[in-house]
């Protein structure tokens, strides 16, 4: 796999930075932590399906691999000592897997974060964290990723010693999808169909398609990413379901082999998460929702073929929106009046593949 430079604040600087060893030794041994998450077989009348529980993982979510190759390629480089304060725009779970190493690690880590940010993540950060940076401009694109991003290049000038481990760009977050998660995927798999992933940064479905891809020729890579999102040419426009989808079309996006794209509703992401719950007793997040969601609608050619689906974290952070009654009508609402603006201005744009539920 072609490995991408990581642009980050002081590279020029620290290029020829001494390793700290006493923080390398530090980062070697968190590593293993990060052990094997299970893959389970769902109940399906025409799909072997199966769902790869990345919620299991240490911190609790797919991101949790990335964040600490992030963190630990960038110690063995000299890039960031026990001095370094460590700088990253997330409102979930990089975030929250940053959040946690760090505080294991010793380092300082300054996470900037935006109003869709599900509480128990807030809690979360708030508490392993001496500063939380919070953006509430929404912009161009009705989102705040840009106004976040913004935010952390305006900290890299003001602090003296930080790094930004940059997860749209950096190269070290598909390589941990590449060896970690792809590797997991065909220890368990000698023939797969398809694999439906959900896009965000771009890193999970660059480094899983092409290590599957290399060893399973024929599988069929579905990127999944949500309606309202510019990752693949859509007009952005505000979303309320983070983890996927994203105002930005992220550099390492270009690296990965993908077959396939399909755009969910949010809607018919709240309606999957609560399928997966009700008849798999799967409670899950909003992006593992859209997979489901992606799955259940999607005109597959083969009879009785074999998918799988990474569940990228767990529902308990989405309980007051996701599983919440109230939201949940507040956000059917929402999509029903942009439907009916769209409608009356008689441009609704159209996505790639609109899901409904099939009966």
């Amino acid at each position: 796999m072609r490995h991408l430079r990581a642009v980050t604040a002081g590279d020029s600087l620290r290029a020829k930075a001494e390793v700290d060893r006493e923080l390398l030794g530090r980062v070697e041994a968190l590593g293993a932590a990060l052990r094997p998450t299970p893959v389970v077989r769902l109940a399906h009348p025409r799909l072997k399906l199966f769902a790869k529980l990345e919620y299991l993982s240490v911190v609790g979510s797919l991101k949790d691999r990335p964040a600490y190759y992030m963190l630990r390629d960038a110690v063995r480089s000299g890039a960031v000592r026990r001095s370094t304060t460590i700088v990253e725009s997330s409102s979930g779970n990089t975030g929250s897997a940053l959040a946690v190493f760090c505080r294991i690690l010793g380092l300082n880590f300054v996470p900037v974060v935006d109003p869709n940010i599900q509480k128990q993540y807030l809690s979360l950060l708030e508490g392993a964290c001496a500063q939380v940076v919070r953006v509430d401009i929404r912009d161009e694109s009705g989102g705040f990723l840009k106004t976040r991003l913004a935010k952390v290049k305006e900290l890299l000038e003001t602090i003296g010693d930080a790094y930004w481990t940059d997860q749209y760009r950096n190269p070290s977050a598909m390589s941990a999808h590449y060896e970690l998660t792809a590797g997991e995927i065909l220890a368990s798999f000698s023939a797969l169909d398809y694999v439906f992933v959900g896009v965000s940064t771009g890193g999970t479905i660059a480094g899983v398609s092409r290590r599957l891809k290399a060893h399973l020729p024929r599988v069929k890579i579905v990127a999944v990413d949500a309606e309202g999102s510019a990752i693949f040419g859509q007009r952005p426009r505000p979303r309320y379901i983070p983890g996927i989808g994203s105002s930005i079309v992220p550099e390492l996006l270009e690296h990965a082999l993908i077959d396939d794209q399909v755009h969910v509703r949010e809607v018919d992401t709240v309606d999957a998460c609560h399928e997966l719950l009700r008849e798999h007793q799967i409670l899950a997040g909003g992006s593992s929702g859209s997979a489901y969601a992606a799955i259940r609608s999607y005109p597959f050619a083969e009879p009785n073929p074999t998918v799988l689906f990474l569940c990228a974290d767990r529902g308990t952070a989405y309980l007051d929106t996701v599983y919440d009654a109230d939201w949940v009508a507040w956000r059917r609402e929402q999509d029903a009046s942009s439907v009916r603006t769209a409608a009356r201005r008689g441009h609704e744009e159209r996505p790639t593949r609109i899901l409904v539920e099939q009966p």
